[in-house]
């Protein structure tokens, strides 16, 4: 079994079943000319490998008659390998990438550029607002957690914890400016770590020093 990725456009979807209508209208359409470029570097990067090394669960992809979108299927071994290289490629661009198995749509349109590790699902170059509406409520075992980092030492992550709580605490910059809270609300988690992604962090949330 295969896993699978598709590129579109920035902003021409917001929802899954957004993301379905658009694909299907862009079936039997000529392949655009930046498609087409996304899939040249895609085709040389697996040609770059021996074939025993492939990370492509076709021969090569681009070519067919889908429009602004292009269809990018790895073995399961090389999903976190494929979709680094296709935010590497589409993000400049200004692509989403959309993920059917999960329904996840991860847009570039008002990012902030943190590198984020999502338990569940691998690492991620951006963090919005939305994917953190996305995320945050539905984190669960066996890793229920999220991290963004912006550098060394300074960073922001939750744990959702077994009751549903979330333990959320941030770093700025060594082990004495790390601080914890426990936090109820997903929504209030949301909003708190994007702030921080925004460079705002709230001081009237009831902060504690976390020792180590």
């Amino acid at each position: 079994m295969n896993y699978d990725h598709v590129l579109l456009p920035s902003g021409v979807a917001s929802t899954p079943d957004e993301v379905d209508e658009y694909l299907s209208g862009q079936q039997g359409l000529a392949e655009s000319g930046i498609v087409a470029e996304m899939a040249k570097h895609v085709n040389h990067r697996d040609g770059e490998l021996p074939e025993s090394d492939s990370f492509l669960a076709t021969e090569s992809v681009g070519g067919a008659a889908t429009g602004t979108v292009l269809h990018v299927s790895c073995p399961y071994d090389a999903i976190g390998f494929v979709r680094n290289l296709l935010f590497e490629i589409a993000t400049p661009r200004a692509y989403a990438l959309y993920d059917p198995q999960l329904t996840w749509l991860i847009d570039p349109a008002d990012r902030v550029d943190v590198a984020v590790t999502h338990g569940g699902a691998g690492e991620f170059p951006y963090l919005t607002k939305a994917l953190l509406d996305l995320w945050v409520p539905a984190l669960a075992e066996p890793n229920p957690y999220l991290i963004a980092e912006r550098a060394d030492q300074v960073y922001i992550q939750t744990y959702r914890d077994p009751d549903g709580g979330y333990t959320v605490e941030y770093r700025d910059g060594a082990p004495d400016k790390h601080f914890g809270t426990i936090i109820e609300d997903p929504g209030r988690v949301v909003a708190l770590i994007w702030s921080w992604a925004v460079g705002d962090v709230p001081s009237d949330i009831g902060w504690e020093r976390v020792e180590f």
